[in-house]
């Protein structure tokens, strides 16, 4: 299949071009490198330099390469504290940039999307594991765009015939398996990448948001999937759609969780770095505890969580991070 990856230099989309391209697939990157970075290009795959606000960049590329069989949607913004305060830049790049995509791949004829969607969607956790039945009612204003998001293309499910895949992911993290990706990403607000900048000696020291949460030692527990498994599940998710016709909604994420406490304990382990901490108060939203279930996720797609141990997260993100500085 002829594939545009939108937003494919950025850290999730460039593991995921890389992941398209191991299968066979022609692949095109549009990106307006906002986030993404050159250095997460692959000589295999072709390059637009676009931006989806631009809806004419938009309907070029998806008429190039003899025409896109499948798009695959990663570039909305997405810091949760910034969404909160900078709403305008939220609705212009996640909601219009949307639409333009939407009407641009219409134009197109497009079959396929696969959206890379977020957990945020849920909002406060009304029972664990969360399922796909979980009510959704985002806290931030970033979840409410994915949501919003979400609803556009079940319309042009129903009214244009475009099928899609929404991946609700769960906490992305980790490097390539096989570590053919090094760009790293840019002003992460992940606790994983921060812990990495920490060692690195790019920070001096890692804040814990709040050490007195209902959990065995205190901090939050989140529940981390590496971003090769994310990747494959793209693949999967437009065979899926294509093979049935149907779309899909499936989260994804390990279904274990990880404390804060037990992130940083194994990082120190395996960097050999001491990371310093120090405690500071909870974050406003912050639940205790979020974990996923990817059942349904297993069961149509036939995808699991192969290298979502902390273990090989830590590890392959320290492989990453070391290499660069």
């Amino acid at each position: 299949m002829n594939i545009l990856v939108v937003g494919g230099a950025g850290y999730i989309g460039s593991h995921v071009t890389r992941e398209f391209l191991d299968r066979g697939h022609r692949v095109t990157v549009f990106d307006n490198l906002s986030s993404g970075l050159r250095e997460n290009l692959f000589s295999g795959a072709a390059f637009i330099h676009g931006d989806i606000l631009r809806y004419e960049q938009l309907v070029a590329a998806l008429g190039s390469g003899g025409g896109m069989d499948g798009l695959v949607y990663l570039a909305a913004f997405k810091a949760v504290g910034e969404s909160m305060v900078q709403p305008e830049k939220y609705s212009i790049n996640n909601i219009i940039g949307t639409v333009h995509l939407l009407n641009a791949a219409a134009a197109a004829g497009l079959k396929y999307i696969i959206f890379s969607s977020s957990a945020a969607v849920y909002g406060e956790p009304a029972y664990l594991p969360i399922d796909e039945k979980h009510p959704t009612n985002p806290e931030n204003y970033y979840g409410f765009t994915k949501l919003e998001i979400e609803k556009f293309l079940s319309w042009y499910d129903r009214l244009k015939g475009i099928r899609f895949a929404s991946l609700r992911y769960f906490n992305a993290a980790g490097y390539d398996i096989k570590g053919r990706i090094r760009g790293l990403e840019q002003n992460p607000a992940n606790l994983i990448p921060v812990i990495m900048e920490n060692a690195c000696g790019i920070r001096k020291e890692l804040q814990i948001f709040g050490g007195d949460y209902d959990t065995p030692d205190g901090t939050c527990i989140r529940d981390y999937v590496h971003v090769s498994d994310l990747a494959a599940a793209h693949a999967l998710a437009l065979d899926y759609i294509g093979r049935t016709g149907k779309s899909v909604t499936v989260n994804l994420g390990s279904e274990t969780g990880s404390s804060v406490l037990e992130v940083l304990e194994t990082a120190r382990r395996i960097t050999g770095k001491p990371i310093p901490s120090r405690p500071a108060g909870r974050r406003p939203g912050d639940p205790a505890r979020l974990t996923a279930s990817a059942a349904l996720a297993r069961e149509l797609l036939g995808w699991k969580a192969e290298y979502s141990d902390l273990e090989t997260l830590i590890k392959t993100s320290w492989n990453a991070y070391r290499s660069s500085n």
